[in-house]
């Protein structure tokens, strides 16, 4: 006999309500002059498809280290033109609860699809645990989010132990323990949070003598530990990989999703016939809650960035 349907509690009834009333005022929106053709294509019509191609691809981040995952993006799609919102003035994302980063991250992708965006990013491992399916949940568009390398790590390891580096904000969620529970089985994961490492790069210094013992501080315990394989979970860390790498030895194995997501955003594009068809250069165009002059001059000491065409204040400091 079966037992009794479970009953959705007052907060999941009035969560699910919130996602359709914003669904329904973003479709609204696209209903503005000028605005028909993104919305036929966001309802699946092929016949404008074109116009969508054009459009360019949203990705947004606490900071500056999204940017990481716009690089790889860029190498492997480069027609695509992208849209990029770093949140400085709310960076780090990773010490901030679920509720906040919610909020900020819904703010800066309806400003996104305000632009015209074909497909969001969220390339922040903070937001994608705190925010990502409630996105799904929202919006029409294809949505795309991080997930830290654990399940390579545990299949590459030879010690049995792996490094995570990540927030604190991706560590005590529960879709970081799942994926845990999922697949580091008889594999040993030590977790490390690294805000030092945000701040790092956020202000641009990813050499020298301070980035230097910074780095080595949270690096030596995972030697340790033994670890040969270290997941850099969270956006801002490919752009210290130099440096880690250098004190972790040669014989450790660094793990950066950022080209995994660049493959997915591709098939994802590829799947609902969104992707440029172009042959010309894509550009960058960068939105910031933070300085734009401290933005130009972090970007131009970051290796293998395009540079970017433009780069504003966007008035989102909440």
């Amino acid at each position: 006999m079966e037992g009794p349907v479970p009953q959705k509690s007052k907060l999941m009834r009035s969560t699910e309500s919130f996602q359709r009333f914003r669904r329904t005022v973003f479709l609204l929106k696209l209903r503005e002059p000028g605005r028909e053709f993104r919305l036929t294509n966001l309802l699946g019509r092929s016949t404008i498809a074109s116009e969508a191609m054009k459009q360019s691809i949203g990705v947004l981040d606490s900071g500056i280290g999204g940017l990481s995952v716009v690089r790889e993006i860029h190498a492997l799609l480069p027609a695509e033109d992208i849209i990029y919102f770093g949140d400085s003035a709310w960076c780090p994302y990773g010490v901030r609860s679920a509720e906040e980063i919610q909020e900020r991250v819904f703010a800066i992708a309806d400003l996104l699809l305000e632009q015209g965006c074909k497909a969001l990013v969220i390339a922040c491992n903070s937001a994608t645990i705190a925010a990502v399916e409630g996105l799904r949940a929202s919006y029409p568009v294809p949505i795309i989010g991080m997930e830290p390398g654990v399940r390579p790590a545990v299949t590459m390891t030879k010690s049995g132990v792996v490094g995570v580096f990540a927030t604190e904000a991706s560590i005590r969620g529960e879709k970081f323990h799942k994926l845990l529970n999922s697949h580091a089985h008889s594999v040993k994961v030590i977790t490390r949070p690294c805000p030092e490492f945000v701040d790092l790069v956020e202000r641009g210094v990813t050499s020298g003598e301070e980035a230097e013992d910074i780095v080595r501080r949270h690096v030596d315990p995972m030697l340790a530990a033994e670890a040969d394989v270290l997941v850099l979970g969270c956006t801002h860390y490919p752009f210290l990989t130099p440096l880690i790498q250098k004190i972790a030895g040669e014989g450790v194995l660094l793990i950066d999703t950022g080209s995994a997501v660049a493959r997915q955003v591709g098939r994802v594009l590829d799947r609902e016939g969104l992707l440029t068809v172009d042959n010309g250069e894509g550009g960058l165009d960068i939105l910031t809650s933070g300085d734009p002059a401290h933005y130009r001059a972090v970007i131009a000491g970051l290796p293998g960035l395009m540079a970017p065409r433009s780069v504003v204040a966007s008035g989102q400091k909440g």
